[in-house]
C-alpha cells in the first residue's frame, strides 16, 4: 500500500513538472514557425528530386541530338546559355563535337563525356 502510494505521488511530481515545462506558444508565433518548417522541408525535397534526376542521368546516357534543355542542365557544370548552344548546334554525329564546335569547353566535357551520347 506505501509503495502504491510513493507511485501516486511520483506520478503527480511528475505531471506537475512537465505542466511547468511547457510553454504557451502565441498562436501567431506557432504559424511562423510552421511557416518556416515547411519552407525548410520544400528546400529539402527539391534538393531530393534533383538527386534523384542527376541518379537517373547517371545511369541512362544523354542522347546529345534529342535531350531537352531542362534534361541538359542537368548534367553537372552545364548552363542553360550552354544547354542553348548544344539544341542549336544540332546534330551531331559524335558526342565530341561539343567540344570541336565551341559549343563546350573541353574541361567540362571531359566531366560529362561518359554520360552522351549521339545517336540520330
Amino acid at each position: 500500500m506505501r509503495a502504491h502510494r510513493n507511485l501516486s505521488v511520483l506520478a503527480i511530481l511528475l505531471f506537475c513538472g512537465l505542466a511547468a515545462c511547457t510553454q504557451n506558444q502565441n498562436p501567431q508565433e506557432l504559424k511562423e514557425q510552421t511557416a518556416r518548417a515547411t519552407a525548410a522541408l520544400k528546400v529539402d525535397a527539391k534538393a531530393v528530386a534533383a538527386g534523384v534526376r542527376e541518379g537517373w542521368s547517371r545511369d541512362k546516357p544523354l542522347n546529345v541530338n534529342t535531350a531537352t534543355k531542362e534534361q541538359l542542365i542537368t548534367l553537372p557544370g552545364v548552363t542553360g546559355v550552354e544547354a542553348d548552344r548544344v539544341i542549336a548546334g544540332r546534330p551531331y554525329d559524335d558526342p565530341g563535337q561539343l567540344v570541336t564546335r565551341h559549343i563546350l569547353p573541353k574541361s567540362k566535357y571531359d566531366k560529362i563525356a561518359d554520360r552522351l551520347v549521339a545517336k540520330k
